[in-house]
């Protein structure tokens, strides 16, 4: 009877897993029209950035990584938002904001508790910009835009100071929205 019970129970996380991924996704395609379309606002903003993250911490890394992956591609190919050469390396920095995130709350919220959340999100953003930074300079290259060696860091910095509004806005809505998730979700399992 027990084995049923375990059963029943690793579905119903699957199937909840799934349908918030989906939700996730269909967000990150559609939050990006709050913009404007307008690349330097979205930028500024990162709108897709919160989805990635939500689904990281909330369903966990595996289904953070591919949603943070997919939605960048598949919102070129819908919409040809962002660009490729934009599409690519996000692709890899919103898996990476995801996988990071979740793995890293996993680790710490048994010992830091409240703030294992905001510590996950800081080190995700700067593991997350890296990942960007790497994934951009080896996509111009492929793309014959090469990116002259000495350049790489302002490519970095430029990954944070472009997007500071976002970084807040995430700080912000992330860590609340995560903990009315994991209440609902306590209270209904």
């Amino acid at each position: 009877m027990n084995s049923l019970s375990n059963k029943k129970s690793k579905i119903g996380t699957q199937i909840r897993n799934v349908t918030y991924s989906a939700l996730c996704l269909a967000l990150a395609l559609v939050l990006p029209f709050l913009t404007g379309q307008i690349p330097e606002v979205g930028q500024f903003i990162s709108p897709m950035h919160i989805p990635a993250f939500l689904c990281g911490l909330i369903c966990g890394p595996f289904w953070g990584i591919v949603v943070g992956a997919v939605s960048p591609l598949l919102r070129f190919l819908i919409f040809s938002m962002p660009g490729l050469l934009t599409a690519i390396p996000m692709a890899f920095e919103l898996a990476a904001y995801a996988g990071l995130s979740a793995w890293m709350y996993r680790l710490l919220e048994p010992v830091m508790k409240k703030m294992s959340i905001y510590i996950s999100l800081v080190i995700a953003m700067i593991g997350g910009r890296i990942i960007y930074t790497l994934a951009k300079i080896v996509t111009l290259g492929i793309a014959g835009k090469a990116v002259e060696q000495s350049a790489y860091f302002v490519v970095f910095l430029e990954s944070f100071t472009g997007t500071w509004l976002g970084i807040v806005i995430q700080l912000l809505l992330i860590p609340p929205l995560v903990l009315v998730a994991e209440k609902y979700l306590q209270k209904n399992k």
